[in-house]
């Protein structure tokens, strides 16, 4: 009985921890292209209304200069948290 008790008790606390982890990390950085869906490269990026949207080639920032509004709204659908740009615009 004792045994179950604490078989019981860890998977408990075990489900505590790993639920605050996921609440507490619940930013999720930009690691697709929202484009391509290619890694980002950090040198290629565009600033949009303070956030800062990276890209994977040199092609993608004049694709989403187009229609912004779908790959933002694309990224945060999945749940990507996006960088402040440095300048806040």
């Amino acid at each position: 009985m004792k045994k179950s008790m604490n078989a019981v008790i860890l998977a408990l606390v075990l489900a505590f921890l790993a639920g605050g982890a996921v609440s507490a990390s619940g930013l999720q950085p930009q690691t697709f292209c929202p484009i391509e869906g290619g890694k980002v490269n950090k040198n290629l990026y565009t600033d949009y209304q303070g956030r800062r949207i990276y890209f994977c080639c040199p092609d993608c920032p004049g694709a989403f200069k187009k229609n912004p509004e779908k790959y933002v709204k694309k990224l945060e659908k999945e749940g990507v948290t996006l960088e402040q740009s440095p300048s806040g615009r």
